[in-house]
């Protein structure tokens, strides 16, 4: 079976295949009201810890250090994995972010995540 899990910017509008649309950030997006967000939820308790996004702070050439250090994070705080794992199983999902960044942020490391763990599960 396949999931469908989707990686944009909170500040896009929603697409009509968002699905369930999940914020990934620890902290409110600038300039975004809620209603333009459109949230299912805002899941603040699988984003970076506040240590690792300010270690990180966007900077590429620190990016496989993030990586591995936010995927140690997500295995040690598994609910909130089992719940969005929940959600793609049940339809398409959305992960939203607030970085003008589209290939280094954590919404790309979770959604990697979360299809190894469907497709492992299959």
């Amino acid at each position: 079976m396949t999931h469908t899990i989707h990686v944009r910017r909170v500040y896009d509008p929603p697409e009509p295949d968002d699905g369930s649309r999940v914020l990934v950030d620890r902290l409110w997006p600038r300039g975004v009201s809620r209603q333009r967000a459109d949230l299912t939820i805002w899941l603040k308790d699988i984003a970076p810890s506040t240590a690792l996004r300010q270690w990180f702070g966007h900077d590429p050439a620190r990016w496989d250090g993030f990586r591995g250090r936010y995927i140690a994070e997500l295995q040690a705080n598994p609910q909130p994995v089992r719940q969005l794992l929940d959600m793609a199983r049940a339809g398409p999902v959305t992960l939203l972010y607030g970085t003008r960044d589209t290939q280094h942020n954590e919404a790309v490391v979770l959604a990697a995540c979360l299809h190894r763990l469907l497709d492992h599960a299959a």
